[in-house]
């Protein structure tokens, strides 16, 4: 007889325990505790050496004999090893934040805000993917009508396409052990639940058993499951945090409605490189790639301004160029703001203290705001010298030199520090023409290598400093 209990589930990381709580003891949230109630069934005996299996394990096993049930134990060097075979999604930016395309039997997750684009980019994937077979689109919040009217505003032709609404998970699973398709694409995780368990969807229990379950499905059959994800007013992921542990990759979607740029940020990939980031424009066709991301970024740039500098930065193995810009003005109070975004606020406040003791600029009086344009964020300390520079430039009111680069993290003592990638930032500041780059002096001898490999290109002007007072008396000629 079925024996019901209580326990209750943290709904920010899925902890459990059998009383309430009023802070998690592991992720330390205030009333993020739930009551949760399961059906319990007694086990029976397992008679004559049998072992109880679930029912998604008897799905997957039906064909294979009695003896599929029982698990086979491999020692590491009887396994053999095999190179993963990557599958295009047609769409090269996408295909960058996967670390080359779909792996088949992997497991996705992506995430981002609401009208983002991540059902269209996924919808986009399903028509020009490379592989070969059928497609499953579980669309659990939308209708096969909506879809429709999507699929024909993008002009997207997808013969081989099939769409379920289907939200309960032993039917979507019953679906792709008949239809076996090559890519299975899940609208949203948080829309489905299991009857195994009586929570509601989208608790913390039915996320993490559904999830469970399209891993299981997905390693077995080898079908790339990708999962949409909503997130939290915070900008993280809805659920609990062993969902982002149990997926292969996972991928954030970023943006702003009123920008038509589209960023895509890899947090987590088995397969590939972290931190890569694939940058798309939102168009009345869809999401298009750009590929020229750095020479998007500093389209609309105002030249012969002051506050404004150009900087370099890595995101996984791709150099981007963005713009910091920086605005000085008299206190209106006693207490300075210090106001930064796309940029850590402690970051400028250390460089603003620098500038007042190295270089005696009387900062202390005047609020700062800082800005990185186009809504990304830099997190590397190869920024440092730009900030100072943009800083420095709106202090005294005069515009740098014209397509000039600054690289280098900046120290408390005003030294200029190594940074890494230098042969990779200057082939992009080759590539988009800029005259001349100022760089810290410890990469004298790599960048003079660089200078005879590159003989084909025209390179520009390479400076090298060792403090900042240096740098910035070339910045401003």
């Amino acid at each position: 007889m079925a024996k019901n209990t209580t326990n209750y589930v943290c709904s920010e990381c899925g902890f459990e325990s059998s009383g309430w709580l009023g802070r998690c003891p592991s992720c330390s949230s205030w009333n993020s505790f739930t009551e949760q109630r399961t059906a319990q069934t007694p086990k029976a005996n397992a008679a004559k050496g049998g072992i109880q299996r679930g029912w998604l394990q008897d799905l997957l096993n039906q064909d294979d004999g009695p003896e599929a049930n029982l698990s086979e134990l491999q020692t590491l060097d009887n396994i053999q090893s095999q190179s993963e075979t990557y599958v295009s999604s047609g769409i090269p930016e996408f295909d960058r934040v996967l670390g080359g395309g779909f792996v088949p039997g992997s497991l996705v997750l992506l995430g981002g805000d609401p009208g983002i684009g991540k059902s269209t980019l996924l919808l986009q994937a399903c028509a020009h993917t490379r592989y070969q077979g059928s497609v499953l689109y579980v669309c659990g919040e939308e209708s096969p009508q909506q879809v429709k009217l999507r699929a024909d505003r993008l002009e997207i032709k997808a013969p081989q396409l099939r769409l379920s609404t289907e939200i309960i998970f032993e039917r979507i699973a019953e679906i792709i052990m008949k239809l076996r398709p090559k890519l299975c694409i899940v609208d949203s995780i948080q829309t489905m639940y299991s009857e195994q368990g009586s929570s509601a969807p989208g608790t913390v229990s039915q996320v993490r058993d559904v999830t469970a379950g399209l891993l299981r499905l997905a390693k077995s059959l080898g079908t790339t499951v990708v999962l949409v994800g909503h997130v939290t007013k915070d900008g993280s992921l809805a659920g609990p945090r062993v969902l982002e542990h149990m997926v292969d990759t996972v991928l954030y979607f970023e943006g702003d409605n009123q920008n038509p740029l589209r960023l895509i940020r890899t947090i987590k990939n088995r397969f590939g490189t972290t931190n890569e980031l694939g940058v798309f424009e939102m168009t009345a066709k869809g999401l298009l790639s750009v590929k020229n991301a750095s020479l998007a970024l500093l389209e609309s740039r105002p030249h012969d301004v002051p506050g404004s500098a150009i900087t370099c930065t890595l995101e996984g193995t791709r150099p981007l160029m963005l713009e910091i810009q920086a605005l000085l003005a008299p206190a209106g109070y006693g207490t300075p703001q210090r106001m930064s975004q796309g940029i850590d606020r402690t970051r400028v406040s250390m460089l603003i203290a620098l500038l007042e003791k190295q270089l005696g600029m009387n900062l202390s009086n005047m609020d700062s705001f800082i800005n990185v344009v186009g809504g990304l964020r830099i997190t590397e300390p190869a920024a440092d010298l730009a900030l100072v520079a943009a800083i420095t430039s709106s202090f005294r009111d005069k515009a740098l030199k014209d397509m000039l680069l600054l690289l280098g993290e900046v120290g408390l003592t005003g030294e200029v520090r190594p940074i890494s990638a230098i042969s990779e930032r200057l082939l992009e500041a080759t590539r988009l023409g800029f005259k001349a780059v100022i760089m810290p002096g410890s990469h004298r001898q790599t960048a003079e290598r660089f200078l005879r490999s590159r003989r084909d290109l025209t390179l520009p002007d390479l400076y090298y400093v060792d403090h900042v007072s240096e740098a910035l008396d070339i910045a401003f000629g």
